[in-house]
């Protein structure tokens, strides 16, 4: 019997299934290969949303992340593989959209999407993914495109629950109009401190990559003034609905999302510029006075070595889970984490020198705020978090 001859499949026939939709047609498929989509983040809603995109026939396809694969991102994050841990993420990325759509153009923007670099980048796109882990980046993402007249599809997940909803201004409501101020730092957990449903992440993603195409192809309703909220746990969806906020702040120019969302001070906040320059630099040269508020990894290590069996000993608090403390912790920590820090004050010595952290910084500076606003003067926080400690003292410690 002669061989069966198999060819690889033409692009009219790869996306033959889509094109025969209702409404759909060569025009939806030609309006899709004529697109220009920006994702924000190759992690587990980009490692979603970035193949379905790239299957459907999207023509360009940016991706923006600074990150590298671990190997605790792959659970969800689909779009890598355990031979992709140590590479670069938009790098794994671009290999996983040219195996899909050899015919669409890849651009890795390896860098982090700051209040520099939005509005150029954001010019060279129809419309934005937004896939981040942080609310800076979401606040930032969101007026980046009311300036440039985009409309930016956003998910967030957390633990079993997933969010998922269009910003775009000039036809409704946008994200400060469903969240006009962040959540107070620390309030709310990341999935490296809280974990994440690992089929949460994809349902997400998908309903991302669905409202795109729909905003691409000019298909269906858009999810604009309305949020899908899905419970994987309770295996249910519900729908949210909201309006422009009359008292919304018109938004005119980019500003410091970090210092806006609380991650570090706004200027002049709660003191002046002169003060907060003098608290930064006592900082950084390891003071003890009551004006540093920080330490770096580096200079905790230094103090650590230098007051080690000393009457200046530092008492170091970990405000982090206990799990997160089996996976990796700061030699001679004391555990407590920050939801029972609160019960804990009476039991610490308040002219004692503490230093508190947790995984990234978020939740030590919560924890550093109550504890001076309780009486402990000389208390700082670890810039950076265990993080930054396995990175830059550590590095045979696990990151996760």
């Amino acid at each position: 019997m002669e061989a069966m001859q198999t060819s690889a499949a033409t692009p009219t026939d790869r996306f033959l299934r889509q094109r025969i939709l209702p409404g759909f047609g060569t025009s939806g498929q030609q309006a899709l290969a004529a697109a220009r989509v920006l994702v924000i983040g190759a992690g587990g809603l980009g490692s979603t949303s970035i193949p379905s995109l790239a299957a459907a026939g999207v023509g360009t396809i940016g991706v923006i992340d600074d990150d590298i694969v671990e190997a605790s991102n792959l659970h969800r994050q689909l779009i890598h593989t355990v031979t992709d841990v140590g590479s670069a993420k938009t790098a794994s990325a671009a290999a996983t959209i040219t195996a899909l759509n050899p015919e669409a153009t890849v651009i890795e923007h390896r860098h982090r999407l700051t209040s520099e670099n939005a509005l150029a980048i954001f010019a060279e796109y129809d419309l934005v993914l937004d896939g981040s882990d942080n609310f800076p980046t979401r606040y930032l993402a969101n007026d980046a495109a009311i300036l440039v007249g985009l409309p930016v599809v956003w998910g967030a997940v957390s633990q079993f629950g997933g969010q998922v909803g269009v910003a775009w201004a000039t036809r409704g409501p946008h994200y400060r109009d469903l969240f006009p101020t962040p959540p107070p730092v620390g309030s709310t957990l990341s999935c490296a401190e809280g974990g994440v449903f690992p089929s949460t992440v994809a349902v997400i993603g998908s309903l991302m990559a669905s409202e795109a195409l729909k905003i691409l192809t000019a298909i269906g309703e858009p999810l604009i003034g309305r949020v899908i909220v899905f419970d994987a746990a309770a295996a249910s969806f519900r729908e949210l609905a909201y309006q422009p906020d009359p008292e919304g702040v018109p938004v005119r120019e980019l500003i410091d999302y970090n210092a806006f969302c609380g991650v570090k001070p706004m200027p002049n906040e709660d003191n002046t510029a002169d003060q907060n320059t003098a608290d930064n630099n006592d900082a950084h040269n390891g003071s003890s006075g009551t004006g540093a508020t920080t330490v770096t990894a580096s200079e905790l290590a230094a103090e650590l070595t230098s007051t080690a069996g000393t009457d200046r000993e530092l008492l170091l608090i970990d405000v982090r889970e206990p799990w997160e403390a089996e996976l990796a912790s700061i030699p001679n920590a004391t555990l407590i984490p920050l939801g029972t820090l609160a019960a804990a004050l009476e039991r610490l010595d308040r002219t004692e020198e503490i230093v508190v952290y947790c995984h990234h910084g978020m939740r030590s500076a919560n924890a550093l705020a109550l504890l001076r606003a309780n009486g402990f003067d000389h208390s700082r926080h670890l810039e950076g978090g265990i993080d930054a400690w396995a990175t830059l003292v550590d590095p045979g410690m696990a990151h996760y």
